[in-house]
């Protein structure tokens, strides 16, 4: 009744580096449009640093560029344009019932 303890034993499949979103000559600027619109999602949200697979720093500046572009209305708040047109179309009840007199 011994157990015999394995090493771990790592796999031998081979391991391709991924390149870094930003390069080296990419400023990461409010008016770099095509860089920062990378980093959002099709709702207009600022996606985490584990998808983007950006070191804190980059992020950070991510993060302040996207929220400068959105106060000067260079990005919308949010992108949900599908919600609004379907918002106008539905009626609203607002629930109010009327009186039999």
């Amino acid at each position: 009744m011994k157990k015999f303890k394995q090493p771990f034993q790592k796999s031998k499949r081979s391991f391709r580096r991924r390149l870094p979103p930003i390069g080296s000559g990419d400023r990461i600027d409010y008016r770099n449009m095509s860089l920062i619109s990378r980093f959002i999602s099709e709702q207009g949200k600022i996606l985490s640093r584990r998808v983007n697979r950006l070191t804190l720093k980059q992020q950070r500046l991510i993060t302040i560029a996207i929220k400068q572009a959105r106060i000067l209305s260079l990005l919308p708040f949010l992108n949900n344009e599908r919600q609004f047109e379907r918002a106008k179309s539905i009626p609203r009840n607002t629930g109010l019932r009327t009186r039999k007199k």
